[in-house]
């Protein structure tokens, strides 16, 4: 199977439509080969969105990494201004399909990492593509600091066997860093930007 993070995905289309809740609020997504969790909402990115505090999460908010889009068609749905980026062709042509579809108005582009972000953002929220590698995912962990406004957040989820409390330590030498959530080994880590 090719990695979901390809610029060029050369698995055949086989289109289908999921339907899923998250919080009790229903969602329609249209997944595909070669694209992060096409079968289902994965359990880390449920633990992620479940554990923001909406009323807290405000500006401008960019979702890394959106796959088919489910992080930041949930926070557009609450009213956030979100900006979603992704390599995948595939991927990006589904979150603008999943955009139409639950009703919201959000940006969607085609980044490499941040080569085509251009803005700072109050929030940075992802589900990083831990198969990257560790150098990719630190660069995109770290570097994320420089596309946040002062006292922005960069707010992501990692599984306790994908080296959840090393990136802890990490995070904490270049942010100010609290596990706001731990579940099924997942954690959910906000680092704020000094």
């Amino acid at each position: 199977m090719a990695h979901y993070f390809e610029v060029h995905p050369t698995s055949k289309s086989s289109r289908k439509t999921i339907k899923v809740f998250i919080n009790d609020e229903p969602f329609t997504f249209v997944t595909d080969n070669d694209v992060f969790s096409k079968n289902g909402l994965d359990f880390g990115t449920r633990t992620l969105l479940e554990s923001l505090d909406l009323n807290k999460i405000d500006g401008h908010i960019l979702d890394f990494g959106c796959g088919y889009g489910p992080i930041g068609i949930y926070l557009a749905k609450h009213h956030k201004q979100v900006d979603m980026l992704d390599i995948n062709e595939r991927a990006l042509s589904l979150a603008c399909d999943n955009a139409l579809q639950n009703g919201v108005d959000v940006t969607i582009f085609a980044s490499d990492i941040y080569d085509k972000v251009t803005q700072k953002y109050d929030y940075i929220i992802t589900n990083p593509p831990i198969r990257v590698g560790k150098t990719i995912l630190l660069k995109i962990l770290f570097e994320a600091q420089n596309y946040l406004v002062p006292n922005g957040h960069l707010i992501f989820v990692v599984h306790k066997d994908q080296g959840a409390k090393t990136l802890v330590k990490l995070m904490a030498e270049k942010y100010e860093v609290n596990v706001i959530n731990k579940s099924k080994g997942f954690y959910v880590i906000d680092c704020q930007n000094y």
